[in-house]
């Protein structure tokens, strides 16, 4: 893969918000992980209207000022960028005073909190803080992105009732499901089954080390991300 083409390699190459290219890099990051950082708030903020304010506040300005001055090629990831911006926004940019002035300004991106209400909702979250959180949703997201996009492509294959009844495999767990029993409701044998599902997974790990290495600065570090989103996943 070409890493300088990357969406996050193009966004600190360039580092002027003013620039179209780089811009349409970071509204695409912003777009696809604008959830993790929902998630972190949701834990900070008491009232949902306040993290949800907060959320489209930083996004704005993000995409408006020149943040991606402090994008540092060297830290490699828009995971550890994101958060950092939004704590420097939250500890020193948010003013309880202005609150009147929320929601008055033009939304640059449609965000659909009522999907992340749904999450936090539905996740047991434990003694888990605020960053912790991040890190989950982060992970969620990623896994989430990846398993759509494989979706897509099986269906643009012809697959679709193949990918609905297989994937619950790609993780390599059945979740009470037999493959034996899958199969012929598939009009497959049992072996041809698993050889999709084979199939299947290999193009998943191919997915995810692409959408991963959208959010990193090199080939090396697509291997460590991928280890400490998967420590993040187990713990």
């Amino acid at each position: 893969m070409n890493f300088a083409t990357t969406q996050w390699s193009l966004v600190i190459s360039v580092g002027n918000a003013d620039d179209e290219s780089s811009r349409s890099a970071l509204e695409w990051l912003c777009n696809a992980y604008w959830m993790p950082l929902y998630a972190y708030v949701r834990r900070r903020v008491k009232d949902v209207h306040d993290a949800q304010d907060l959320t489209q506040a930083f996004f704005e300005r993000l995409l408006e000022r020149d943040y991606l001055a402090d994008a540092d090629p060297n830290r490699g990831r828009f995971r550890s960028f994101l958060l950092t911006s939004f704590k420097h926004f939250l500890a020193n940019e948010w003013d309880k005073r202005n609150a009147a002035k929320r929601g008055g300004g033009q939304k640059v991106l449609s965000l659909d909190f009522s999907a992340g209400d749904s999450w936090h909702a539905n996740l047991s979250t434990g003694d888990l803080d605020a960053e912790a959180l991040f890190e989950r949703q982060w992970v969620n997201t990623v896994l989430t992105r990846v398993m759509q996009k494989l979706g897509r492509e099986q269906e643009r294959g012809g697959n679709t009732r193949l990918f609905a009844e297989l994937k619950q495999f790609i993780g390599g767990r059945s979740d009470g499901a037999n493959m034996a029993e899958v199969a012929p409701q598939l009009g497959m044998t049992g072996p041809a089954a698993r050889m999709a599902v084979s199939r299947l997974r290999d193009r998943y790990r191919e997915l995810l080390r692409s959408e991963i290495a959208e959010t990193v600065t090199s080939s090396a570090d697509v291997d460590d991300e991928i280890s400490h989103l998967f420590s993040v996943f187990s713990a």
